[in-house]
Formats: C-alpha cells, sequence, structure tokens
C-alpha cells in the first residue's frame, strides 16, 4: 500500500470514529432530555378508592394500567388531612405548619401561600419548564396569592374548595330542596390566569369541571410538545358536591360517587393518550396521589379508606395515607411496589434532583425518593414522619413501621350514621390517649403494644421533641423555632 492510500485508510478510520463519538452524544443527550411533568392531584379520594388498592364496582383501567407500568406505594402520606394545608405541602416541599398554612382557607382569606416560598414550578422554571396548573388552587384566592404569583404561566380553575358557594348544603332534611344560605360566599368563579371568566352557579356547571381540566391541560400539552413542561392537574373531585358529566353519570355500580371516579379515570387516559399522540410517553414522569383521605361522613358520597382508621380531618392512616402511583418509562420499573414511607413533600427535592436544581433556599422537610422510585429495595430515604394537624398539633410520630400517638382530641367518624345521597351524617369529637401501633401488622390501628414495647415509646417521644423544638407544637405549648409566616393582605 502506498502512503497516499495509507493516509486515506487512516483518515477514514478517523472520521468514523468521530462519528460514532458524535452519534453517541447526540443518543445520551436524548436520553437525558429534561423530562415532563405531571402531577395529578384528587381532592378527597381515598386510600381505597382505586380497583388497584382494592376498590370495587367501579373500573378505573386507565390508572390501573399506570401503577402496572410504573410503581405504586403503599405508605405514602400527605402532610396534613385537609386542604390548603396539603396543597402547600406538596408544591413547597415542607409540612404545611412551616410554611404558615393550616386547614380549609375561606372564601376572601386575609393570608395565602407566601410568594417567598420557593415552588415546584418556581424551581422547573430555572431549567426553562413551560408551567400551568389547571383546576382547584386553594391556597388564597387573592391575586397575589393565585398561581401565577408561584411559578405558574397559566392557571385554569376555581380558587378555593367547589362546597364553597352561595347555596351551601347544611344537612337538613326538612329544608325545601336541604339548602340553606347559611354562609354568604360569593359565587365560586373560575378563573383563568388572574381573571374571572364565569360564575359557577349550579351543580351542572361542577359536571363540567373535570372534562374541563382535562381539555385545557391536553392543550397545553399540545402546545408545548417541543418544551420540557410541569402540569398540576388538581381535580376538584371527588370532594362534596359529587358532580359528573353526562358521558359517565349512571355508568358504575357504586352510585355518583363511582361515575365521578370513573371520569376522573377517563380524564388520566386522555392525558396519557395526548402524550403518547406527541411522542412524549418516554420522556413524562407522572405522578398521581390524593390531598387527603375520604369525607367519611358523606357516605355513599364518600370514599373509602380501605380498611384504614378514620378518614379526612385526623391525623389517623386513613386521613392522611393516600394512594399514589408514578410512572416514568426506562426509569421506573415496571409493576413495582414500594413499601417504605414516602409523602407529597418528598416531590419537590426528587424533581429538584432529576432536573439538577439547587434545592430552595429556606429549610424543607421532603427527602429524595427516586431510588424507591428506580425500585432499589436497599434504599430508605424517609425514616421518620411526623402528623400534625389543626394549626400545629403534633398529634404522633413515625419511625420506620413504629407509629407513636400522642393524647389528643379528635374528630371521629366511628360509631355515627354516615349521611346518604349529598346528605353528610353527624361525627363527634372524641379523646384518645397515647398508643404505640405496629404499622407493618397493624395498619388500623386497633392493637395499643405501648405496654410491650417501652423503649419504642421512649425512642418515638424523642424523635417527637426534635419535631417540637423545630416546628414546634401547640398541644404542649411549644412554639418551635424554624415556622415561617404565610402571605398575609
Amino acid at each position: 500500500m502506498t502512503k497516499t492510500l495509507k493516509f486515506i485508510a487512516i483518515l477514514s478510520l478517523l472520521f468514523v470514529s468521530e462519528l460514532t463519538v458524535l452519534c453517541q452524544t447526540v443518543a445520551n443527550n436524548t436520553d437525558n432530555k429534561l423530562p415532563n411533568i405531571v402531577i395529578i392531584f384528587m381532592d378527597d379520594m381515598g386510600y381505597g378508592d382505586l380497583a388497584s388498592y382494592g376498590a370495587t364496582q367501579f373500573q378505573t383501567p386507565n390508572i390501573d394500567r399506570l401503577a402496572s407500568e410504573g410503581v405504586r406505594f403503599t405508605n405514602f402520606y400527605v402532610s396534613h388531612a385537609v386542604c390548603s394545608a396539603s396543597r402547600a405541602a406538596l408544591l413547597t416541599g415542607c409540612y404545611a405548619n412551616r410554611v404558615g398554612i393550616s386547614g380549609a382557607l375561606m372564601p376572601n382569606s386575609k393570608i395565602g401561600l407566601n410568594t417567598n416560598e420557593e415552588t415546584i414550578p418556581e424551581l422547573l422554571k430555572k431549567r426553562k419548564y413551560k408551567t400551568a396548573a389547571f383546576g382547584k388552587w386553594h391556597l388564597g384566592d387573592a391575586p397575589q396569592f393565585l398561581p401565577l404569583q408561584h411559578g405558574f404561566d397559566e392557571y385554569l380553575g376555581v380558587p378555593y374548595s367547589n362546597d364553597m358557594w352561595p347555596v351551601y348544603f347544611d344537612g337538613s332534611r326538612n329544608l325545601p330542596k336541604a339548602y340553606k344560605r347559611k354562609i354568604g360566599f360569593p359565587e365560586l368563579p373560575l378563573i383563568k390566569d388572574s381573571n374571572k371568566i364565569k360564575d359557577i352557579k349550579n351543580l351542572q356547571d361542577q359536571a363540567e369541571l373535570t372534562t374541563f381540566y382535562t381539555e385545557s391541560a391536553i392543550d397545553f400539552i399540545n402546545r408545548n410538545k417541543d418544551n420540557p413542561f410541569f402540569i398540576y392537574l388538581a381535580h376538584s373531585m371527588p370532594h362534596v358536591p359529587l358532580a359528573v358529566s353526562d358521558k359517565f353519570k349512571g355508568k358504575s355500580k357504586q352510585g355518583l360517587y363511582g361515575d365521578v371516579i370513573m371520569e376522573i379515570d377517563w380524564s388520566v387516559g386522555q392525558i396519557v393518550k395526548t402524550l403518547k399522540k406527541n411522542e412524549l410517553t418516554n420522556n413524562t414522569l407522572i405522578i398521581l396521589t390524593s390531598d387527603n383521605g375520604p369525607w367519611l361522613n358523606f357516605g355513599n358520597h364518600a370514599g373509602s379508606a380501605g380498611g384504614l382508621r378514620e378518614g379526612k380531618g385526623t391525623s389517623f392512616e386513613g386521613g392522611q395515607r393516600v394512594p399514589c402511583i408514578m410512572k416514568w418509562p426506562k426509569v421506573i420499573p415496571e409493576g413495582i411496589v414500594s413499601n417504605n414511607m414516602a409523602s407529597t413533600i418528598d416531590v419537590l427535592p426528587t424533581l429538584a434532583s432529576i432536573v439538577n436544581v439547587p434545592l430552595p433556599r429556606k429549610r424543607i422537610d421532603g427527602v429524595n425518593i427516586l431510588s424507591l422510585m428506580k425500585g432499589d429495595n436497599k434504599a430508605n430515604p424517609r425514616t421518620s414522619f411526623y402528623y400534625y394537624y389543626r394549626e400545629n398539633d403534633l398529634e404522633a410520630v413515625r419511625q420506620n413501621q413504629w407509629k407513636l400517638v400522642f393524647p389528643h382530641g379528635h374528630k371521629s367518624y366511628e360509631g355515627f350514621l354516615p349521611g346518604v345521597d349529598g346528605f353528610p351524617g353527624n361525627y363527634g369529637q372524641v379523646e384518645t390517649g397515647m398508643a404505640l401501633y405496629n404499622m407493618r401488622t397493624d395498619p388500623g390501628e386497633r392493637y395499643d403494644l405501648k405496654e410491650l414495647y417501652p423503649e419504642i415509646v421512649e425512642e418515638l417521644t424523642k424523635l417527637a421533641e426534635q419535631a417540637r423544638a423545630d416546628l414546634g407544637d401547640n398541644l404542649t405549648g411549644n412554639p418551635g423555632k424554624n415556622r415561617r409566616e404565610p402571605g398575609r393582605l
């Protein structure tokens, strides 16, 4: 071979080598593309309200498919078992009492989520995400508290709960049509960005909310398919008053509640179908969960706690343990179950890790659970959890499988006849003493083991003292050192 031919051969080999490296670089960049993120957040959906968690007499095939193609969590918790507090925790990665939000904010509230708190969309926008919120907000309805002030580019939905409207249900069967103007709420407004576009005046209007939210999310996906995007789809249902569109009315064997859950499942299916149409399936993380457990005194218009104790408005498992399913092809293995503890407050730090942005400057409470999502059986990022309720009552703590409940007063649905067909039944106010439960063998919290394991009681009491020093505890008169103020008018 002449020198010229040898030189050409060497050049050819170098070219092929460089081309191989270039192709590999392009492939790696594609694999490492920022994922789209969709959080689907239900209102008052209980632990037992999906077929993959044991529900019967209605079908949730689209959500069940998510579970079969991703991870299903069995020990997943909300920060507080009530609307506003739970939503503040999800978006900030903090226990709600740390950021000054408690309970369910009323219309015209003088407080809201402080704009000084860094939220999930604000972190994602550092990586140039397009962000949108559709559905229930409930973190302050004044203009300075609405989603566009917290990192969202777009918003369409209602600013608070769908039962906060002028014709307010008071539960009396003796009143004409069982309604009474009890509280002077304004009309329930439907808001686009920061402007009201219509008043929701009746249940027929509410019957279209699930579809309206879904279509808005689909439109956002279609418009942003070439950008990384974040969608917070917070359904108003299945919070009472229940309302369902004609396409699902009467479709389940469980009455109106089942119809509503089936329509939510349809909504999930529409989102998944849109992602597939735009070839975004493999690069989208979907997280589906609920803000708290079921409002049990509404009977057949309430969901199921799946055998857990009590429901919404309590720190027992039925109030704070909720279903959670996540799907992210090629990252989350298909059909796995995680029995380790995790919480909505863990979503923010996990997403921050995924997209490689710094955590908020202010202290948060969440931990990165990506290892659990990937199916690492040896991972245990969250070993403890605090159960707070009301403004700042530390009612229980959990460490690994042990839960220590402290003496406190609470609402109880047990021993009271629930309501029917939209009429609420009664509930009681009772006192509970200190009790120790093993969550592995007794998730229903029926068997108090404190006399058998005094060393565990002592260990969890020390854990509680750490929480009280940090976040405070009204039950023991400790204000805490690290709580922050909400936004104020």
